[in-house]
């Protein structure tokens, strides 16, 4: 089975040399590559949170295989929806899915189940892609959409995954796919988006959880990061650093509404680099 495009010529450019060269735009050079346990990376059109989405591959190594968590925003599938067979493909290329790591993740982790509908047209994980193959085709994907989870549900699709991946012998980076506060006024944004990403460089998985609620954050993705959150540091995260932070406005010049965008990088071991402002 090969997954097509969904949101080809809309998030991202459509032809593969149109995209390749507004994905190198948004890559940097120099930056220190550390093996990243965990990333949180946003998944809005490329021209608002390519930026940031950029800094965060721009950042770390190519893994064999990254699991891919994305919100479901469709409403399509199952609570949780894993995609355990075929082919991934975007205008530069296909990723297949590392079959042997989602058996054994469906295995661990009952709460998954294997559903290819949800991820037909959800787009927050396809946009990863054009960033994926930029850097190597030689990668694997296991994708799972979250829909709803509460925080015992979060854990232990975690702790699956964690099981999961201690059982093979190639690195894995656990990414959670999300953008942080929607339509809001920027420096309500900022605020609100300050709230939730002190949780996440703190490593609270629970407070992340519990603090979004509460507040009423509008981040989409929390349910994919308090999942990363939790497998990343069964995995031996130590630190998350926050390497770039915008919002669309930023992009756009309008501040009134504006969507936040937060890359974090998790490492088992101490950075050089400095977390940004």
């Amino acid at each position: 089975m090969v997954r097509s495009p969904a949101v080809a010529g809309q998030f991202y450019q459509g032809t593969t040399q149109k995209l390749l060269q507004q994905v190198r735009q948004y890559l940097q050079k120099d930056l220190g590559r550390d093996h990243a346990v965990g990333i949180m990376v946003p998944h809005a059109g490329l021209v608002y949170s390519g930026t940031v989405a950029g800094t965060v591959y721009s950042s770390i190594t190519m893994p064999k295989t990254f699991v891919m968590l994305g919100p479901n925003h469709t409403g399509l599938g199952s609570s949780v929806s894993l995609m355990d067979d075929g082919e991934w493909e975007v205008p530069t290329g296909k990723l297949r899915v590392d079959r042997k790591l989602a058996s054994r993740i469906l295995q661990h982790a009952k709460v998954a189940e294997r559903d290819a509908k949800a991820h037909t047209f959800e787009h927050s994980l396809e946009v990863q892609l054009p960033f994926i193959t930029c850097l190597s085709t030689d990668i694997a994907i296991v994708p799972i959409a979250i829909l709803s989870a509460s925080y015992e549900e979060c854990t232990e699709l975690a702790e699956g995954i964690a099981k999961a991946v201690q059982g093979v012998d190639y690195p894995v980076t656990i990414l959670a796919s999300s953008d942080m506060s929607h339509y809001l006024p920027d420096r309500v944004a900022r605020q609100k988006d300050k709230v939730a990403l002190d949780r996440l460089l703190g490593l609270d998985s629970r407070g992340l959880y519990d603090t979004v609620r509460r507040e009423r954050i509008s981040m989409c993705g929390y349910l994919p990061a308090t999942v990363m959150l939790i497998a990343s540091k069964i995995l031996g995260a130590k630190e998350a650093l926050l390497v770039k932070y915008m919002t669309s406005g930023d992009v756009s010049g309008d501040y009134e509404s504006v969507v936040g965008y937060a890359g974090i990088v998790l490492t088992a071991k101490k950075s050089d680099r400095r977390a940004v402002s």
